[in-house]
């Protein structure tokens, strides 16, 4: 079983890729199921049908995912490729705190539409990380601490997700090289702690092996963190934007997860309920 939970298309504000180019990447690929996750980012972008002019750049509009046009599509592509990738309707929603009564009204309106909702927080204060705008603001320190105390109450306020996205992004975008893990550790358990209770996981971004980092993402001591309380749901993602994004790394990021930290399964989600596969 090959699964790629986490792929934008051209719905998301940061990908001029068709959907369709995306799932015939996933089919030459062999998949056996894709997710679709397209941006959220409320704070920072403003829904499709908003009237309010917005930025725009290298020919994209930085709005939310048209949801309707998203969902229909969606569908029309698995009448489409029904034979040969099953494909889930999934989002990704970059919530703040001031943004929680958002993503719940965005939730309950397409909640029947949705297989799976990955969680992640791309601002502060309504300050972008790349461009790093936030971290322009204050000490390494801080704005590492800030993220996570952000996440944390977020994970503790927001229910409706299912897992955790590329959980220390931050490792992405800090201008001072990669801040040690140590100094944060009480943080990242107790968000950890968090999603557990919840019945909530995490996922394996192979976007680390595309930008470069250390380590995997999140990085092994979150994942053995994770696996040490207790935590069992795992996706692995690419964060595809382009075809040649899509499925990247699988082979060893599933090795890792199975051969060095112990997990022997990953899931899939259907209507927000996770499925269990062996690694």
């Amino acid at each position: 079983m090959t699964a790629d939970y986490h792929v934008h298309s051209d719905f998301s504000f940061d990908s001029h890729t068709p959907i369709e180019a995306q799932i015939q990447r996933g089919v030459e690929l062999g998949l056996d199921e894709m997710c679709f996750t397209e941006h959220v980012d409320y704070g920072v972008r403003r829904d499709w049908d908003d009237p309010e002019p917005v930025k725009e750049e290298d020919g994209k509009i930085w709005r939310n995912a048209d949801y309707p046009r998203y969902f229909a599509t969606l569908r029309k592509m698995r009448e489409r490729y029904c034979d040969r990738v099953t494909l889930r309707a999934g989002l990704e929603f970059g919530v703040q705190r001031h943004t929680i009564p958002q993503f719940n009204a965005l939730f309950e309106r397409w909640r029947e539409q949705l297989d799976f909702v990955l969680l992640s927080v791309h601002q502060v204060d309504d300050l972008e990380f790349y461009p790093p705008e936030f971290q322009a603001t204050c000490s390494q320190e801080e704005y590492n601490r800030r993220y996570f105390e952000e996440l944390l109450a977020v994970a503790r306020d927001f229910d409706h997700y299912s897992v955790l996205a590329h959980l220390d992004v931050m490792r992405r975008y800090d201008p001072a090289g990669e801040y040690p893990f140590a100094l944060v550790r009480d943080l990242v358990a107790e968000i950890l702690r968090t999603a557990i209770q919840k019945g909530k996981g995490i996922e394996l971004n192979t976007g680390s092996w595309r930008y470069q980092l250390k380590d995997i993402q999140p990085c092994r001591e979150i994942w053995r963190l994770y696996r040490d309380l207790g935590g069992e749901i795992v996706t692995i993602g690419s964060d595809g934007h382009r075809p040649e994004r899509v499925g990247g790394n699988f082979d060893e990021a599933r090795a890792i997860l199975r051969d060095e930290l112990g997990f022997r399964r990953f899931c899939t989600f259907e209507r927000m309920t996770p499925e269990f596969h062996t690694l």
